[in-house]
């Protein structure tokens, strides 16, 4: 596990140089786990930090999926990009994927009514958190997280995101032999216009409930993103006075919850052609497109794949700025802030030999990208 008290890097070579652990390396600011083994295949994860204190939290479980010794065997990818603090993407880490595994045993299955109770609960357990600790520590109530989950079950892969990360397919066209890029989670960022049309209509009498601000759509100025799991400032009003800080606090009361942690789900039947997953949050996806990110996957090694991922964004966003790739490893976090976000990558590559098999038993595997925060 990944602690958030790092010292910058001020190396800047791909070699894997760094302290190291059975669970991942550390090389200053950054990350990573070069390789590993899933039930269906291989698997890559990185994560480096900009913040002050690292806000992004991920996990790769691979084994029972279900609470009952008899149900579905499985991997399960969470990637949870947190703001405003590292609470409730902490939250999640450390409870979504349990409450899965609950409702996974009690209704006998993966199902996409399962995954949606799962948000729910883990939801539920942070708000009631939020509750406890309201006078103590009342920053808590303006923390939330952005949470994107895969679910690779029975050949079916589950895709379910509340925000604005992203998971990409890279799959083989037959005809060209040229490995495409295929975006299969729903974003909720009001930058975008649906996005924006949708929160409008759930609030047709707030004509403030969209502001742009410094260039930059957000929810009543303050977020970008619509949908999250915890953010209790701006989904019930008993959060949204003092003692929280004012800089969140709204001029006016309100009725209903303003965001929404519902995730949008998808699931799909996985095919030979498709060759790997790449989920990450959204600091990567400010710097590669999704056909880059293909791109760089297709044409190098597996091992080591979502570090040379993040140091692709890394470089652009060094070019973005006119500085070498070098001189932006030497900031130190939080000035590291002002040119890139927290990333977070896991590479799933998948051996279609076993996604199909229910019945594959393996040595559970369970490895998490992140900090650990205190209650």
């Amino acid at each position: 596990m990944v602690r958030s008290c790092w010292k910058p890097s001020v190396d800047g070579d791909d070699g894997d140089h760094g302290s190291g652990s059975e669970s991942g390396r550390v090389d200053g600011l950054l990350w990573y786990k070069d390789l590993g083994n899933h039930l269906y295949g291989e698997f890559s994860m990185a994560v480096v930090q900009a913040n002050s204190s690292l806000e992004d939290r991920s996990e790769l479980e691979s084994g029972p999926l279900s609470s009952n010794h008899f149900g579905p065997q499985g991997t399960f990818i969470g990637v949870y990009d947190g703001h405003g603090g590292a609470e409730a993407s902490q939250f999640v880490s450390d409870n979504l994927f349990f409450n899965l595994k609950r409702l996974a045993g009690e209704h006998q299955g993966i199902s996409e009514k399962v995954i949606s109770k799962a948000f729910s609960a883990t939801e539920a357990g942070f708000l009631s958190l939020v509750k406890k600790q309201w006078l103590s520590k009342p920053h808590i109530a303006s923390t939330g997280t952005c949470c994107l989950v895969g679910i690779i079950c029975n050949g079916m892969l589950y895709v379910a995101n509340s925000g604005d990360s992203r998971v990409v397919l890279g799959r083989v066209e037959r005809a060209t032999r040229e490995t495409s890029a295929v975006q299969l989670s729903t974003e909720h960022n009001v930058n975008q216009e649906t996005i924006r049309d949708e929160l409008q209509s759930k609030h047709p009498y707030d004509p403030q409930i969209v502001v742009m601000r410094h260039n930059v759509w957000r929810v009543k100025g303050l977020i970008q993103v619509s949908r999250s799991i915890g953010d209790a400032y701006l989904k019930k009003a008993e959060f949204n006075r003092e003692p929280l800080p004012s800089k969140y606090r709204l001029a006016e009361t309100f009725f209903k919850p303003i965001l929404s942690s519902e995730p949008s789900i998808s699931s799909h039947k996985l095919h030979p052609d498709d060759q790997f997953l790449i989920f990450a949050s959204d600091g990567l996806w400010e710097h590669l497109s999704n056909q880059e990110a293909v791109n760089i996957v297709t044409n190098n090694s597996p091992n080591g794949i979502a570090r040379r991922l993040v140091k692709a964004a890394l470089r652009e966003a060094a070019r973005k700025r006119e500085m070498r790739f070098a001189d932006l490893q030497k900031i130190e976090q939080g000035v590291r802030r002002h040119f890139h976000d927290d990333i977070t990558v896991i590479v799933v590559f998948l051996n279609h030999k076993f996604t199909d098999h229910s019945s594959l038993w393996g040595s559970p595997l369970s490895i998490k990208g992140g900090g650990s925060a205190n209650y």
